[in-house]
């Protein structure tokens, strides 16, 4: 890796080029500025962020003590409390206020909707992720099992296209619903006169129940434009289209406001461990910052390219112009705190921390938006996503760090919004005191119930063994937790002013399960769910026609709290369990096959999210946050004896096979078996055999080394 020196920092020559070529023309930022802004991010913050990941060593090694001290006694949550509390793990609420958060894009304000999640080294999905604002319901209805079941065949089956249309119509009965029992089935026509929208069949007219809802047309007529609780809808009428001229309206299609947000993912869903594929992730993020990423790939034959789509343009009922952007509101997903990175070092030689290079590159490059007329954000700010912080005193860091930015890159103060992710339980006690410590950037919280419960088994650790996976998730805990969540977030004055999120819907190719079930995200008031694709977006967008969202809101906030932080401190052990062999034996092979069917794509492919295979050859969306609950899962019940290292080895040969097995026909796929002594099958070991010890329970300083042992390798064999 060849370097420079900049401000006595060595520096990939590669991402030094990216940076003056690329990412700092237009910016109206010098290098001397930027470099030097590095070099002082890494010399003056450096040691505070080793000082508070000492701190969260500190803490845990404490809390491991006082359960070692107790093993074999009845749990005293009392006591327990009392403990966190003196240590200064748990921390005292202070005075009730609000954030005063400013210029937040309505789409994070104000409009519930769906949102997704993608990795930022992907330009095809991070572009249908920023497409994704918009999605055809008939094509989503088509091509899932939303009706039941799932298509057949490849050609047009015309009995199905008849059920999604008519439930697509069902939905707009419900959601834009016209008066004196008028179905949209039964309609053949439309009329605007004297300011009254209606609907005309063959032997009545009416009205629209509320004519606020119709909001827009086409000049040519060509689409009628709804909104139904902020989110549109469009209804293409076009008699010449295939649908179309077989719908007694001419009604093509009906396409509906989708995700309103998107989050590109520098973290969990990538594998950057280097200079080369931080600039890959940089890149992208220029691109859509710029507005002129592309991604060009073979679809049916043919190259197809894809874009940013633009903005879309009607004409209000009173004749005014009316715009909607194409594309959701995108924020950013840096790091957390705790990893280096090689692209890097300061001037000891050390690597510096990637979410300080990131914070840094990140606003940069989102200055390229900023001077865009038309572009992300309509009110000049910039949106962070900052994960996996423990407690108010790293909210507080990563509050100076962006502030700092802010001071290099010219910027006013707090244009850098941040979302905090409520995803360890250091935040989630003291949830309060987090936003407080940022209550002018915070524009987002959310649960992950994912990191959440591995860094729950973590930080109890030594208590007991845990419970099986799906029996954690029933316990009192991870409900306060929820609760709390959405609770606390209000009273510190989120509506109105930040999202308040759920986590992921894991399986993608289950949307029949998602509509009955994704429906309480909404209706726990939460602004915002995370959904794996553009089609699970627009099906999830139903459930906000169906749910006032901003209306639950008021009315929780008006009950106050429904959960304390005793409920989230009730650590779901296994008390008395009766497993069977059988039992744990299942127990153990799901989570290693979950382990290594995400594990050898990270290692031997580089990619960090991807849909694997679970035991039952089901496919789930997985990333380094399932990696970790399930690393952590068997690494607790190793250390207390449920089961043996011999046992464990066995189960992840075992599956190992069955995991080469699902990906036989991947031409890309080199198998872990029969000799399992690659570097995939090792990192996987090393996650559960190493599992205690790894800092917080993180897959990342093991998943980092041995990609980048990977790496050298293929470089060594292509010379």
């Amino acid at each position: 890796m060849a370097r420079v020196t900049i401000h006595e920092m060595q520096v990939d020559a590669k991402f030094a080029a990216f940076v003056e070529a690329k990412a700092l023309p237009g910016t109206g930022v010098s290098s001397e500025t930027f470099w030097a802004g590095l070099a002082s991010l890494a010399h003056d913050f450096g040691p505070e962020n080793s000082a508070l990941l000492e701190e969260r060593e500190d803490l845990q090694q404490q809390i491991d003590a006082w359960h070692v001290k107790r093993q074999g006694q009845p749990h005293e949550p009392a006591a327990y409390k009392a403990f966190l509390q003196d240590i200064g793990y748990l921390l005292p609420e202070g005075a009730p206020f609000e954030i005063d958060t400013q210029n937040v894009d309505p789409e994070i304000a104000t409009l519930p909707g769906p949102q997704l999640v993608v990795p930022i080294t992907n330009a095809r999905y991070a572009l249908n992720a920023a497409n994704a604002r918009w999605g055809s319901l008939y094509d989503a209805l088509y091509g899932t099992d939303a009706l039941g079941t799932a298509p057949e065949g490849k050609g047009y089956d015309a009995d199905r296209g008849a059920a999604v249309i008519a439930a697509a119509k069902a939905h707009l009965d419900e959601a834009v619903p016209f008066e004196e029992g008028l179905s949209w089935a039964d309609v053949t026509g439309f009329d605007y006169r004297d300011s009254v929208f209606v609907g005309v069949s063959a032997n009545k007219t009416a009205p629209l129940k509320d004519q606020s809802q119709f909001v827009g047309i086409k000049e040519d007529l060509s689409e009628l434009l709804f909104a139904k609780h902020g989110l549109h809808l469009r209804v293409l009428i076009n008699p010449k289209h295939p649908i179309g001229k077989t719908d007694p309206a001419g009604i093509a299609d009906v396409i509906i406001e989708s995700a309103v947000s998107a989050i590109m993912d520098c973290e969990d869903s990538v594998a950057c461990v280097d200079a080369e594929d931080k600039i890959l992730a940089y890149s992208n993020w220029l691109g859509l910052m710029k507005g002129d990423l592309s991604a060009s790939f073979l679809k049916g034959g043919k190259e197809v390219t894809r874009r940013l789509n633009d903005d879309l343009k009607f004409n209000a009922p009173d004749g005014s112009a009316v715009q909607l952007k194409g594309r959701a509101l995108l924020w950013i997903r840096n790091v957390g705190h705790l990893m280096t990175n090689p692209t890097v070092l300061d001037r000891d030689g050390n690597e510096i921390f990637e979410g300080l290079l990131d914070a840094l590159t990140t606003v940069l490059i989102a200055k390229h938006d900023l001077a865009r007329d038309s572009g992300n954000s309509v009110h000049g700010s910039v949106y962070v996503v900052k994960p996996k912080m423990h407690g108010p005193k790293e909210v507080a860091f990563a509050d100076r760090v962006f502030a700092k930015v802010e001071d290099i890159l010219d910027l006013p103060r707090h244009t850098v919004k941040i979302g905090i992710m409520d995803e360890e339980r250091r935040t989630s006690v003291n949830l309060m005191e987090c936003i407080r410590a940022a209550k002018s950037r915070v524009a987002f919280i959310n649960t992950g119930f994912l990191d959440r419960t591995g860094d729950e088994i973590h930080t109890s650790m030594e208590a007991r063994a845990f419970l099986r996976k799906d029996e954690i998730k029933e316990q009192e805990w991870i409900k306060a937790y929820e609760d709390l969540n959405v609770d606390i977030g209000l009273e510190c004055g989120l509506k109105g002013r930040a999202q308040i999120g759920k986590g992921m819907w894991a399986a993608p190719d289950r949307m029949a399960d998602m509509l009955e079930q994704k429906i309480s995200h909404p209706q726990a008031g939460a602004t915002c769910a995370w959904v794996p694709s553009p089609t699970a977006a627009t099906l999830h967008a139903l459930h906000y026609h169906k749910v006032d969202v901003l209306g639950v809101q008021d009315e929780l906030k008006a009950k106050g709290r429904r959960a304390s932080v005793d409920g989230i401190l009730t650590i779901p052990l296994a008390s008395g369990a009766n497993w069977s062999a059988e039992d744990i034996q299942r127990e153990v092979e799901n989570n290693a096959q979950g382990i290594l069917g995400y594990v050898v794509r990270w290692i031997d492919m580089g990619i960090g999210c991807s849909k694997v295979p679970d035991i039952n050859d089901v496919g789930l969306m997985e990333d380094r946050a399932t990696c970790r609950i399930s690393a952590q899962h068997i690494a607790n019940w190793l250390h207390h004896d449920v089961i043996s290292s011999a046992d464990v080895m066995a189960a992840m040969r075992k599956m190992a096979a069955v995991v080469d097995r699902q990906n036989a026909d991947d031409p890309a796929y080199r198998p872990m078996g029969p000799e399992f002594e690659g570097i995939a099958f090792q990192a996987a070991c090393d996650l559960v055999f190493k599992g205690r010890e790894q800092p917080s329970g993180y897959t990342e300083p093991v998943l980092h080394a041995r990609r980048i042992e990977k790496k050298q390798r293929l470089a060594k064999q292509t010379g």
